[in-house]
C-alpha cells in the first residue's frame, strides 16, 4: 500500500532529489518549492490496513529530536508493540494515537539510532533521506494520502 505524505510550511527550500531508479518499488522523489513531499510503503498489518482505510488524514506536526509525529484521530491496539525503530520506519504510536516518522536518535537514543518514548506499531517504512525529513519542523501540517 502506497501512500504519499505532504508536508507545507517547513524550512525546506527548493531541492528535489530521486531515490531509486523509475518503476521500482520505493522510488521516491521527495521536496518541492515550499514544502516537502515524499512516499512511503506501509505494511500488511491490521493498524497499517486501519490508517490507509481513514486516508486522506490532514494534521499538524509534532517533533522529538529526530522524529516527527502526528495526531490521526485513531484510536488502535497495539499490535506488534516495539522500541525497535530504524531510520526511516513509520509507525503508530498508539499511546499518542498518532503516526511517527524517525530519520534520527530521539532525546532518549542511545548513539545513532531512534527510540520512540513509548512502544509503537511499525507500520511502514520510507526512503526519503533523513536530511531532507529533517526540513519538516513542528508546526508544520501534513497531509497524507493513497499515492
Amino acid at each position: 500500500m502506497k501512500v504519499r505524505f505532504s508536508a507545507e510550511n517547513t524550512v525546506a527550500s527548493f531541492q528535489k532529489e530521486r531515490h531509486g531508479a523509475p518503476g521500482e518499488t520505493g522510488g521516491v522523489i521527495c521536496g518541492n518549492a515550499g514544502g516537502i513531499e515524499f512516499e512511503a510503503e506501509f505494511n500488511s498489518s491490521k493498524t497499517s490496513k486501519a490508517i490507509y482505510d481513514k486516508l486522506p488524514i490532514e494534521s499538524t506536526v509534532d517533533a522529538w529530536g529526530d522524529e516527527i509525529y502526528f495526531d490521526i484521530g485513531l484510536k488502535l491496539l497495539n499490535e506488534h508493540p516495539t522500541f525497535s525503530v530504524k531510520i526511516g520506519d513509520i509507525a503508530y504510536w498508539p499511546k499518542g494515537q498518532s503516526m511517527c516518522i524517525f530519520f534520527g536518535p530521539t532525546p532518549i537514543s542511545k548513539g545513532q539510532a531512534p527510540r520512540p518514548a513509548s512502544e509503537v506499531n511499525i507500520i511502514g517504512r520510507t526512503t526519503c533521506q533523513p536530511e531532507v525529513l529533517k526540513n519538516i519542523k513542528a508546526g508544520a501540517k501534513i497531509r497524507i494520502y493513497k499515492a
